[in-house]
């Protein structure tokens, strides 16, 4: 009789989170371990987040170890963010469903099993089989995180809680650049993904000492057609938007798989309305709250992270910095933003603001800082810090505000569902804007070329053509103008976002004020006495209705 050691580690007492508690979440005890739980979620979190980043800086070396071509380079990147985008929504509900500890367990032993192939592939179809494989726990990690962190934190707590984990995706953004460039320097490139394996390894012993089971209680059967349709519709609707730039939006493929893709995501749609147990209640879109959520994920993830895009090509190709220089540069962004989220800080404006004036705010700043690194006169580092404090500060508040309103308007007990959907709606926003505003980038840079170079497709290449001389110094001047268009339009895009996301989010709560004033009065029922509920030694925080990186 075989045993599943997944299964195994995540026995325990299970906590149904759900309305067969008989109480609110808020009445439950906290777990005196609820810190220390979040921080072995937000460890895990950064893992994710940092496998994202620290390739940036080892392309050159798979190339030449692995005599990997560019198109094994391109799938050795996409192959995690195309597996996990595909299935973060089977990820939440499988959350739900199964019990998110368990998950987040299962999530841990896939990641470091795929780390270790990886760091002992050889060959580029190995290195891309194992980052697919590290995409399938990837998308477990992000889901059971921020589910498990809405169950064990009540209201009073949640907002510092959210704060701190979406921090956690700034930093591993720019921490991935210096630490694989710093191990690059020392070791061979399989340890940028074996130094993950100690990291799993403590997450997994202290988060089944730690991390108390919960799960929706009336989870039903696994909907087969929902995992299917959600997976092949996602992957490859976010394909097309990652290979639209390079292969031409208007090629078969694009706009075959394009349309395949929201194809199957239209019978997705239509098979959750119909079946019995489905993985994502279409119920939910019928709350202009969470419609307003969802829509401010994606229209704050499109401006934002384009923007940090043109930011990350703007320090590398025109100040000549190298990849993990330009992340160490980018450091204080991201260091901000933790700071503020964990000294509560930014829960304290976020509360007296409220989570639209937050946004508003916050994207306001974001746009803010983008604009001034962008049209300062002087390139000189104090001007570059004071932008990416500014930047900062606004992405300490938007970002935990965006997810949390999202996670408020869904039940707790479909807290994973709700991490899916937030997952999955921050990876379709963030491909589009790298896709879009990297579009805006090339066409501009294409129009400012000397006509001599004009059939080069990228700066490596246009100065690969131009040989040296005035025409080098053209073609950087093109570039460094064709990226303040775009981080011009990317500064734009931040603030109209923010803005539109803010202004739906507002009405959506005045709707729901005025519909909750024109209700009727409850008619009181007489009292029934609920069955006690075992509750483990460590309780997490239980149900209440519950918000990038």
């Amino acid at each position: 009789m075989s045993v599943d050691p997944v299964a195994t580690a995540a026995a325990g007492p299970a906590y149904h989170a759900g309305p067969a508690a008989g109480r609110s979440a808020d009445a439950a005890p906290r777990p005196p371990t609820r810190w220390w739980i979040l921080a072995v979620l937000c460890l895990a979190q950064l893992v994710v987040v940092l496998d994202n980043t620290v390739l940036t800086v080892a392309v050159p070396v798979l190339t030449a170890e692995l005599g990997a071509s560019t198109a094994d380079v391109q799938w050795i990147i996409n192959a995690y963010a195309l597996v996990l985008s595909g299935l973060l929504l089977s990820a939440g509900s499988a959350a739900d469903r199964y019990g998110r500890r368990r998950m987040l367990l299962a999530g841990l032993v896939l990641f470091g099993l795929g780390s270790l192939a990886a760091g002992l592939a050889g060959s580029g179809t190995q290195l891309i089989a194992a980052r697919a494989g590290m995409g399938v726990g990837g998308a477990l990690l992000v889901t059971a995180t921020l589910a498990v962190a809405m169950q064990v934190f009540d209201a009073a707590e949640r907002s510092r809680a959210i704060g701190i984990w979406a921090a956690t995706s700034a930093l591993g953004f720019a921490a991935g650049p210096p630490i694989g460039g710093a191990v690059l320097a020392h070791l061979p490139w399989g340890a940028i993904f074996l130094m993950n394996i100690p990291i799993v390894l403590v997450c997994l012993v202290a988060g089944r000492a730690l991390v108390p089971e919960s799960r929706d209680p009336a989870g039903g059967r696994l909907d087969v057609g929902g995992v299917v349709l959600s997976t092949a519709g996602l992957t490859a609707v976010v394909w097309s938007i990652i290979s639209g730039p390079e292969r031409g939006w208007a090629s078969a493929e694009v706009l075959g798989t394009g349309g395949a893709g929201l194809l199957l995501l239209g019978l997705f749609v239509h098979w959750e309305r119909r079946v019995s147990d489905p993985m994502l209640d279409m119920h939910f879109f019928r709350d202009r709250r969470f419609v307003g959520a969802v829509s401010g994920v994606v229209l704050i993830t499109f401006g934002a992270t384009g923007a940090l895009f043109l930011l990350t090509q703007h320090l590398q190709f025109v100040r000549g910095y190298p990849a993990w220089e330009a992340g160490l540069r980018m450091t204080p962004f991201a260091l901000s933003i933790v700071l503020l989220n964990v000294s509560g800080v930014a829960t304290v404006a976020i509360r007296r603001l409220g989570l639209p004036a937050a946004i508003a705010v916050g994207m306001t700043l974001l746009a803010g800082g983008l604009a001034l690194v962008t049209h300062a006169p002087s390139d000189g580092y104090p001007v570059l810090l004071g932008g990416l404090l500014v930047m900062g500060t606004g992405c300490a508040l938007a970002n935990p505000a965006i997810v949390e309103a999202v996670m408020s308007a869904i039940p707790a007990q479909k807290a994973g569902a709700g991490a899916g959907v937030d997952g999955t709606m921050t990876e379709v926003g963030s491909s589009l804007g790298v896709a879009v505003l990297g579009a805006v980038l090339n066409a501009r840079f294409t129009a400012l070329l000397p006509a001599a170079l004009a059939g080069a497709g990228s700066f490596p290449a246009a100065l690969a053509a131009a040989g040296t001389g005035p025409d080098r110094d053209a073609v950087t001047d093109a570039f460094a103008a064709a990226l303040r268009t775009g981080q011009t339009v990317g500064a734009a895009a931040v603030l109209v976002g923010g803005l539109v996301a803010a202004g739906l989010l507002r009405r959506a709560e005045r709707s729901g004020s005025s519909d909750h004033a024109a209700a009727p009065p409850p008619v009181p029922l007489p009292p029934v006495a609920a069955p006690p509920v075992p509750l483990p030694s460590v309780a997490p925080s239980g149900v209440v209705p519950a918000a990038d990186g």
